[in-house]
Parts: C-alpha cells; structure tokens; sequence
C-alpha cells in the first residue's frame, strides 16, 4: 500500500496534489467538483481588497450622486450604515463550503493596505478558512522605490496578518527579489506558516492592430517548472515552514518532479481549467503508478529526495553547472 498522504501547513492532506485559486472556486458548484474530482485540498478564488474598495466607492458615488446640487434630492435616501459590502459573498461562500466539503479549504487574499490584510484575514477565519494565503501582488514602479523597501512592505503584510490569526498562513510571491534564499527566510521569521513558490503576476501583450494593451489569461506550460523547482531543492530542509509547489503542473510527471525537489504540496491551476477537475484524479492515479513503478512506499520517502542537500552533486544547481551547460551546446549551423 502506498502512502500518498503528506502534511501542508499543519494540514493533513490525503495526497500532495491541490487546486490552486482560479474562477474554478469561485462558485459552490465549481467547489464540490473540484473534491469530486480529487484535490486533497482547495485555495479558494482570492478576496481582492482593490476591487471591494473600488465597488464600494462606485456604490458611494451612486447614492449621493446630485444630493448636492438640488435640495429635493436630499431626502432620496436614509443615512444608513451600509458597512463593506464587497466580502459578504466570499465570505459566505467559504462558510457553505466548509460546510458542503471535506476537504481543508484555503481562503485566499489580495490585499493593498495594512488595515485591509488584517481585517479581512480575520473575516475569513472567522468564516470558517482553514488556512490563509497570502497573495501578495506588488510591482515596483516607482524608480526610486528600494529594494530594501519593497522587501519590507512583504514583511510588514506577513507580520501583521500573522498577529491577527490563529491559522496557518502561507505566502504566495513571485521571484523577483535579489536574494530569494534571504527574503524567503525573513517571510518565515515573520511568521509565515508556509510558501508557495510562485506566483505567475499578470504581464500584459501588446495587440498590433488594435494597438491595444491585452488583458488575457495565458495557461502555464510545464516548462514553467524550472525556476520554482529551483528553489523549492535549494530551500529544502533549510526553513521551518511548508513549502507548496504552483505554476506549470499538467501531468504526474511536474508533480513528482517538486515532490523529489521538496514540495509538501503541488498546485494546479492551468490543467484544471483546461481538462476540468477530474483531471486532478488522473494525475493522482499518475503519481501513485510512478511510485510503484520506482519502489517508493510514501510521499515521505520521496519528498526532497533530489533536493540541493540530498543530491550527489549540489553544483548542479549552482552556477558552474550553467557553465557547462553553454560549453557542451553543439550549434549544428556551425562545423
């Protein structure tokens, strides 16, 4: 028998592969068919503080649009106390699907102010979250913004949500910093449960006949595994914390890729939404034959077992396998 199970966040999971956020979780519906379709857990479509805030301001504006200009519109409406409006659906729809499901399910969060982190981290662990992931989506564009500065905007996030909950709470980020090994250990140091390695921020295309910026949703590829597989062997055994796997998983074979780099769980978007939630289950039954086929009796076994500790060349991961790399390319243009 072989031991799929494996430990995310304190979370016991009953195999590594879960859903990560996309418009899959976004409905009861789409919920229940995600755990009818295998995954060992589910990260819920992310609570944007940007998009609550903007819809409450339209909503303000609404309302008190003219009651200025023209004294018989100042009776139009009541003074009521109409609160924040924008969460009440997320955070009911993670109350009925803790309710509806039995897998763990993870709230997911984008915010944009240190108020708004820790509010609305508490209101969805009060609604019943069993763990929170911080979305943390940040671009720099300000010229003169540090890097030292930008890091510590993270670090901030992290700190403050980590005193407002009782949860688990991992950090999604992408890889844009100087020195990942270093940032990754302060997020922990901050209080981070987990990291989840790594976020695909949008990056916008040009349209050449409309000259217009495109705003579309492009599906990973496996290809896409590289970086992240990186650093999850890198950080292996190295933090106190889970570290989850995120971009590029189509197939049993990514899967089994993070787990022998280190991951504790594997995420899946793309595939999901391109095959449906039941392709979460064949790549279930995928991992389970691979580990049979390769003599692996648990996920424990196999967890971390090509990471940079455990393999026999730790250089391989290191700049002077780069260099090899460029010396034994063979141009066939050139004799």
């Amino acid at each position: 028998m072989i031991d799929l199970g494996t430990d995310y966040l304190g979370l016991r999971l009953a195999h590594p592969i879960v859903a990560s956020a996309s418009p899959l979780s976004k409905s009861l519906d789409g919920i229940r068919r995600l755990e009818d379709g295998g995954a060992s857990a589910i990260v819920m479509f992310s609570l944007f503080e940007e998009q609550i805030r903007r819809e409450n301001e339209a909503f303000e504006h609404l309302i008190t649009a003219g009651t200025e200009s023209f004294g018989e519109s100042l009776g139009y409406f009541p003074d009521l106390d109409y609160g924040i409006a924008g969460p009440d659906s997320c955070l009911e729809l993670i109350r009925a699907a803790r309710e509806a499901i039995d897998v763990p399910v993870i709230a997911s969060l984008n915010g944009t102010t240190p108020a708004g982190w820790t509010t609305y981290a508490r209101s969805l662990e009060q609604a019943g979250a069993d763990a929170i992931e911080l979305n943390i989506f940040y671009l720099a564009l300000d010229p003169d913004a540090t890097g030292r500065t930008v890091e510590q905007r993270y670090v901030d996030v992290v700190s403050a949500v980590r005193e407002s909950v009782n949860v688990p709470v991992a950090v999604k980020l992408g890889p844009y910093f100087s020195a990942f090994g270093e940032m990754a250990g302060r997020l922990v140091q901050a209080g981070a449960d987990g990291l989840v390695l790594f976020n695909r921020f949008y990056q916008p295309d040009f349209d050449l006949e409309r000259l217009d910026v495109v705003t579309d949703l492009a599906l990973s590829s496996p290809a896409e595994i590289r970086l992240p597989l990186l650093w999850i062997a890198v950080l292996r055994g190295r933090l106190d914390a889970s570290l989850a796997a995120t971009t590029g998983v189509w197939s049993e074979s990514e899967v089994v890729k993070y787990l022998l780099a280190g991951a504790d769980a594997v995420m899946t978007t793309s595939a999901l939404l391109e095959h449906g939630p039941h392709h979460a289950r064949e790549m279930v039954d995928g991992l389970r034959a691979w580990m049979d086929q390769h003599g692996y009796a648990s996920v424990a076994a196999l967890r971390g077992a090509m990471s940079q500790a455990n393999v026999a060349d730790p250089e391989a991961f290191q700049r002077a396998n780069y260099i090899r790399i460029l010396q034994a390319w063979r141009n066939p243009f050139v004799g």
